[in-house]
C-alpha cells in the first residue's frame, strides 16, 4: 500500500488533494493502523504533512542548493532559491562549553556565545542551526535581529569576516524533537569549523533537511 501510494503520488496523481485516511482505508481494504503507520512514514521521510485532524496534503518541495568547497550562508543560499527565509531563535546566550572550546582551541572556560535557531525556507521548516563563537568576537549577536539577518552579516558589521572553513557531512536519522521540528524524519548533519585570519573562529553544527537541501559539486574545466 506505501509503495502504491508513493508511486501515484509521483506519478502526479494526488497534485490537488491527497485521500483522506477513510478513503485509504476503503480503497485499500486495510485496517485504520496500517494507514496511519503508512502516513506516519510517509511524513518521516518528508513526503507528505499529516497533521492531527487535518487531510493529509503532500508537501511541494522548495528545494535549496548548495555549491560545495564555498564557504556560504545559509541565508543567501535560500534566497537564491527564490525562496522567503526567516528563522526562530530558540537560544542565545553566553556560557562556557569545554567540548567546542576545544573545536576552537581555546580554553574551556572562556566564554562562548550560543545560538541556536529553527531556520525556515519559504515558511517551511529547513534547517535547526547550532552556532558558538568566542563572546569577546560574538556579542553583536546578542543585539542583532537574528529572525532575519544571518551570523555572518552580524559579524562582518563588527569588521570579522570569516575567510576558511571545512565541513563534514553525513547522513542521519532526526530524535523525536528534532522530526518534529523539522517535519521529516532524515536529513544531513553538517559540523563546520571557520576561521578568520587563520584564526578559528566558529563552530557551527546544522541538521538540515535531506528533501529540502541539496550539495552540488562541479568537476573539470
Amino acid at each position: 500500500m506505501q509503495d502504491d501510494l508513493v508511486r501515484r503520488m509521483r506519478a502526479g496523481e494526488f497534485a490537488e488533494s491527497f485521500p483522506s485516511e477513510a478513503e485509504v482505508v476503503a480503497e485499500y481494504q486495510v485496517s485504520r493502523t496500517t494507514v496511519r503507520r503508512a502516513l506516519q512514514r510517509l511524513r518521516a521521510e518528508g513526503l507528505v504533512t499529516a497533521e492531527r485532524g487535518r487531510r493529509p496534503r503532500v508537501r511541494v518541495e522548495h528545494g535549496v542548493e548548495q555549491p560545495l568547497g564555498t564557504l556560504y550562508s545559509l541565508n543567501a543560499s535560500v534566497k537564491t532559491a527564490g525562496l522567503s527565509q526567516r528563522s526562530v531563535v530558540r537560544r542565545l546566550e553566553v556560557h562556557a562549553d569545554g567540548v567546542v572550546a576545544d573545536h576552537l582551541g581555546l580554553d574551556g572556560s572562556i566564554p562562548l556565545v550560543h545560538l541556536e535557531r529553527l531556520r525556515l525556507a519559504g515558511d517551511e521548516p529547513l534547517a535547526i542551526d547550532r552556532v558558538w563563537l568566542p563572546a569577546e568576537h560574538g556579542r553583536g549577536l546578542l543585539s542583532a535581529d537574528l529572525t532575519q539577518i544571518g551570523v555572518y552579516a552580524v559579524l562582518e558589521r563588527t569588521g570579522l569576516r570569516l575567510d576558511r572553513a571545512r565541513e563534514s557531512i553525513r547522513a542521519v536519522a532526526f530524535s523525536p524533537l528534532e522530526s518534529t521540528l523539522l517535519g521529516c524524519g532524515v536529513g544531513l548533519s553538517i559540523h563546520r569549523l571557520s576561521h578568520a585570519q587563520g584564526q578559528p573562529m566558529e563552530w557551527r553544527h546544522t541538521l538540515v533537511r535531506g528533501d529540502r537541501f541539496t550539495l552540488t559539486a562541479a568537476f573539470g574545466g
